[in-house]
């Protein structure tokens, strides 16, 4: 099936597996997508992601991450920048996501980056998605 916009699928394909309390959720793979996954493991919003081989094509495996009273570690996904309304930012206009409790993934020059991360590395870009 063709999917005008991956990365809203993916955040979709998340949020409804976090609504539904299931334990992981697979998605078709691709190097922004694993990026994406990186960030989300690293700043703990998921527990871990395994890339799995496939005869047509590869998928991702995300084991998502719940608290002690089964409550999702993802509370709330955001697709900002669209195929259809493309958003940058500067450096210094990179968006806070709930006071700094949320995350923000940035598109930069130098590569899929959180929010903290490409202010820190002086950069700005396309504004992918806000997780909180």
């Amino acid at each position: 099936m063709s999917v005008n916009d991956p990365i809203g699928d993916m955040l979709t394909r998340i949020r409804n597996a976090c609504m539904a309390r299931h334990t992981t959720v697979t998605i078709p793979s691709s190097k922004m997508k694993l990026a994406i996954a990186e960030i989300l493991k690293r700043e703990g919003f998921i527990k871990d992601y395994t890339v799995v081989e496939g005869t047509p094509f590869n998928s991702i495996s995300i084991t998502l991450k719940y608290m002690s009273d089964r409550r999702p570690a993802i509370t709330g996904l955001r697709r900002v920048s669209k195929p259809g309304l493309r958003i940058y930012t500067k450096r210094e206009d990179i968006p806070r996501v709930r006071g700094g409790l949320g995350l923000s993934i940035l598109s930069t020059p130098k590569g899929v980056l959180a929010g903290h991360d490409a202010w820190r590395e002086r950069v700005g870009g396309e504004v992918l998605c806000y997780i909180w």
